[in-house]
């Protein structure tokens, strides 16, 4: 699997997942302490994050880093 895809696809699974959680971009950020672009660009892709980055996300979103990641790489990221 090409890179791009894989972020691609773990980037629509933390929007969704950060929807579903009924979270803004923003008060997601500001929960872990990073900014709304930052994460923005990780939504869609365009970061390659740290295992860290993602597990304060996860912690951001109150899930575990293995849900936030399931599926991803599988073709079927939401």
């Amino acid at each position: 699997m090409e890179k791009e895809i894989f972020l691609k696809q773990l980037g629509e699974r933390i929007r969704v997942i950060r929807e579903e959680t009924g979270l803004t971009q923003a008060e997601l950020a500001y929960k872990v302490g990073k900014d709304q672009q930052s994460l923005q660009r990780l939504e869609k892709g365009g970061v390659n994050p740290s295992i860290f980055y993602l597990w304060e996300i996860a912690m951001g979103l109150g899930v575990g880093l293995e849900y936030l990641t399931k599926n991803v790489g599988s073709g079927e990221a939401s």
